[in-house]
């Protein structure tokens, strides 16, 4: 993922006459504050150094949105419910990377309704919003604030935003109200929301109004025609190309619902248009029928519990249903698409979960594998997906990001996520079926990732328009030497080595299962040279760490930073060395308190408020304490699950954003928030589930049929941790571990099926 939040001012427009009309309703929130550019100055000259940066605003006091997803189709909301044309911009409704809905605004009289509260409940995914009325001034009199209630419900489906508006008057005299939906779709790409200037757009059409329905086209320059279809039940007193206007009087007591469907169709697409309640019905049924999937966690600790809820609610939300199966978008609103190494990592979070996650993510990475080498695309043979994209720009080449392949890592992860998934499952089928694409992953890493030879991978852009950092931290500026100078590539970071090391270790493991011990041991040997060669150029004594990166001329990038911690992962650290990578990622130069920061404040380039060099990332610190958890830094562990879980109390929803400011710890203070941070993030949401199992040491062998606990211990605020329909094969379990004074004990509460349970202490 691309990432250099740089501001600059928004890329779109809106009608005079309309933004006439609702601008004095946005006005009281604050949210109409002027825009600069936040530029770099080398030289004295003003530069823009990412190709594709996010452009943001000066943040509006309300950042607190409201965020659906379904498929190929996710909606950005503000707490009332409405979409503001304004603020931070990325409010809309987007389907297959184009914003179908850029306004869409509900007025009661001349104002907008007071807002009461405003939720996306957990299990359904449906934004319930309760709102009423202010003052309104009628020919006889005022109708009193808080007469009117207002109930909005919404939700997605199949392509289509369904939402149920209900009036209610709870006053004693009949009232007569007028209410409208002010509209309008803008059908930008995602990158020109983003903030990436176009040259050229394509032609918007003509609206068509008829009684109940508007329809909105837009004819992109890649000759797609893409449409938006507003239906308004009852159908509205007037209806133009731009505002519903309803009137209605209400008895006392008497209410009356309506109901707005949206529906998003590209020749790529059509959908199939439901009832509210069928639709809605549909949508519960999938979400109850993923809940089932996986195992159910309960605690003693009803904060941690929020956090567990909706980080599972978030992690299914995330979820898309491809033709492979099911995969974890990225994040919303930026990255709701597919990222290989995004995928992949959240599906080794969950994986002791839920195992189907990582099938779908194998096969589909398997499926989009490159096949050949396109330079444009960052592409060589057996090479893993970076990312996919289906908008406009995308199908134009106006970015390169339809299929591009820029990431060094995600080669390698994916054969440690399919040595994982065989260890978790016994799932023969499966790797007899991806073997082959293992064995192609191996030969990119051998050949094309190791390009000059000397034994270790690293990446140097191809693409003109590729992203120049092809590691986690993608930012331009987040490889760097001690005295804060941009390491040249090609680069060769010290967590990819450790992948690798990993990479080959789990395909040895795979390659005994399928009767290639030839090739099993040539895997390990290669994988032990690795760690030998890796000891000797990335370990800075006087860092008591590894170095951040090799350089192009094989200079050490001397810093310390998280990537470090990353390695413990792999296994690829010596004992001896991992002791002392621990002691410095819990310094207080590194620890915030709230988690392990990406670079230590003792750094050159060390900047809280950065993506990269400063920041916290939740799922970066389930991925060190897993890692510490295999060197029995047990103590480090806990410091990282409650630093996180203090977090999550002070986040709105309990949702674990993508990353937060690496400001430390004050008292009576929540984290410093990112603003432009993903909220949702699937790698993020997927944190929690990793930090669990690295506290209780649990481990599950499916070939073996057995679930062991090595060494377990649970944080103070934690007393009982229940674990339910925990599934090895087709045997489950109920399991609750219970803290003790010294250790943690286990019982366990149903067992169906054959499996072992083991605790090491």
């Amino acid at each position: 993922m691309v990432q250099n939040r740089t501001v600059s001012p928004g890329a779109w427009s809106i009608s005079n006459d309309l933004w006439q009309r609702i601008r004095p309703l946005l006005m009281h929130e604050s949210i109409l504050q002027p825009v600069n550019p936040v530029l770099n100055s080398h030289d004295g000259v003003l530069v823009v150094e990412d190709l594709y940066p996010i452009l943001a605003s000066s943040p509006p006091a309300d950042l607190h949105t409201r965020v659906l997803k379904q498929g190929e189709t996710f909606a950005v909301f503000d707490r009332f419910g409405d979409i503001k044309p304004v603020g931070m911009q990325e409010e809309g409704i987007y389907h297959e990377g184009t914003r179908y809905l850029s306004c869409l605004i509900l007025c009661l009289g001349a104002d907008r309704p007071l807002l009461l509260s405003s939720v996306v409940k957990r299990d359904e995914a449906v934004l319930i919003v309760d709102l009423t009325n202010p003052a309104i001034p009628v020919d006889k009199g005022v109708i009193p604030h808080g007469t009117i209630h207002l109930f909005r419900s919404k939700f997605l489906w199949q392509g289509c935003c369904y939402e149920k508006l209900r009036l209610r008057n709870y006053g004693l005299s009949r009232v007569k109200l007028a209410f409208s939906f002010q509209f309008r779709a803008d059908f930008a790409d995602i990158f020109e929301v983003r903030g990436t200037r176009r040259a050229r757009k394509g032609e918007f059409l003509e609206p068509i109004v008829k009684g109940d329905s508007v329809l909105l086209a837009y004819r992109g320059l890649d000759g797609v025609m893409r449409r938006t279809q507003l239906r308004f039940s009852p159908p509205p007193g007037k209806l133009t190309d731009c505002e519903a206007h309803f009137e209605l009087a209400l008895q006392p007591q008497e209410e009356a619902t309506f109901v707005v469907t949206a529906d998003f169709q590209s020749d790529h697409s059509e959908n199939v248009l439901l009832s509210y309640e069928q639709a809605a019905s549909l949508a519960a049924a999938r979400a109850a029928e993923a809940r089932a999937q996986t195992c159910d966690i309960y605690t003693s600790n009803e904060q941690f519990n929020d956090w567990l809820n909706r980080s599972l609610s978030d992690l299914h939300l995330m979820i898309t249903d491809t033709p492979e199966g099911p995969y974890p978008y990225a994040g919303v609103p930026w990255f709701s698409t597919a990222f290989g190494r995004d995928g992949i990592v959240t599906a080794l979070e969950c994986l002791w979960m839920n195992p189907s996650i990582a099938r779908g993510v194998l096969t589909f990475l398997a499926s989009t594998q490159a096949t050949e080498v396109i330079p444009e695309q960052d592409a060589e043979p057996g090479k893993i997906l970076h990312e996919t994209r289906r908008g406009e720009m995308a199908a134009l080449g106006e970015i390169p990001f339809r299929r591009y392949y820029g990431s060094v890592d995600a080669t390698p992860l994916f054969v440690v996520l399919a040595g994982a998934y065989y260890e978790r499952t016994g799932d023969r089928a499966l790797l007899e079926n991806i073997w082959p694409h293992v064995e192609k992953a191996l030969h990119w890493i051998d050949v094309y990732g190791d390009a000059d030879g000397d034994g270790f991978v690293e990446y140097a852009r191809r693409s003109p328009s590729g992203l120049v950092q092809q590691g986690w931290k993608d930012s331009h500026d987040s490889v760097f030497h001690a005295d804060g100078s941009l390491a040249e590539g090609p680069i060769a970071l010290c967590e990819v080595q450790g992948y690798v090391y990993a990479a080959k270790r789990a395909a040895a493991d795979l390659a005994c299962v399928l009767g290639f011990p030839e090739r099993a041991a040539v895997l390990r040997s290669q994988a032990e040279t690795l760690r030998q060669r890796f000891e000797q150029a990335f370990w800075c004594e006087e860092l008591s760490t590894y170095a951040l990166a090799l350089d192009g001329k094989k200079r050490p990038c001397r810093v310390r930073t998280s990537n470090a911690g990353q390695c413990l992962l792999s296994g690829i650290v010596s004992p001896e060395r991992a002791q002392r990578v621990a002691a410095t990622l819990m310094r207080q130069e590194s620890f915030s308190e709230w988690g392990i920061r990406t670079v230590a404040s003792s750094e050159a380039r060390y900047n809280p408020m950065s993506y990269h060099n400063g920041s916290v990332w939740p799922h970066d610190n389930a991925l060190i304490a897993f890692g510490l958890a295999r060197y029995r830094r047990s103590e480090d562990v806990l410091r990282i699950l409650t630093g996180l879980f203090d977090a999550s109390i002070f986040v709105e929803l309990h949702r674990m954003p993508e990353l937060f400011c690496g400001f430390p710890r004050r008292p009576g203070e929540g984290p410093t928030l990112y603003p432009v941070a993903c909220a949702p993030q699937a790698w993020a949401a997927a944190a929690v589930f990793l930090l669990l199992q690295s506290c209780l040491g649990m481990h599950i062998d499916g070939v073996r049929r057995r679930i062991s606990f090595h060494y377990p211990v649970m944080p103070r605020f934690l007393k009982k941790v229940r674990l339910g329909n925990l599934r090895v094969g087709d045997a489950t379990v109920d399991l609750c571990l219970r803290r003790r004074r010294t250790d943690v004990g286990l019982n366990i509460l149903r067992r169906q099926g054959d499996v072992e349970i083991v605790v090491v202490r």
